[in-house]
């Protein structure tokens, strides 16, 4: 299986930045589709933005677009999570999450996922 472990999270003041980064085992890092989910307190989990397989769709969420930006690097395996101008909203706990099969209308879909991190919290004060 492919193993995922996500980094980069911590305390930030609001209107900070912070730059998360999510390492894959295994090879062929270039055919999962990848993504960033979140999980607010008292929110259902929820996507924050993505890659199809390939790349070639990207996508992000209506609450982080203009402020986030996703990119991977797949000689390192590596996908990242720029996020900018953070808000206190933004506090959560973030989670990486790869699948190999996914197709473009399920990408949203945490439970359409099969390989997941264990998360690194994002902390936004005031």
């Amino acid at each position: 299986q492919v193993q995922l472990a996500e980094s980069g999270g911590g305390l930030v003041q609001a209107g900070g930045s912070r730059r998360l980064s999510c390492v894959a085992s295994g090879r062929a890092f270039s055919t999962y589709a990848m993504a960033w989910f979140r999980h607010r307190p008292g929110r259902e989990r929820e996507y924050v933005a993505g890659f199809s397989r390939t790349g070639g769709y990207t996508y992000y969420a209506d609450s982080v677009k203009g402020r986030f930006t996703i990119s991977r690097d797949n000689a390192k395996n590596t996908m990242y999570l720029q996020m900018n101008s953070l808000k206190p909203e933004d506090t959560a706990v973030y989670y990486c999450a790869f699948d190999r099969s996914i197709i473009q209308s399920s990408l949203r879909i945490p439970h359409q996922y099969d390989y997941w991190g264990q998360g690194t919290q994002v902390t936004v004060s005031s």
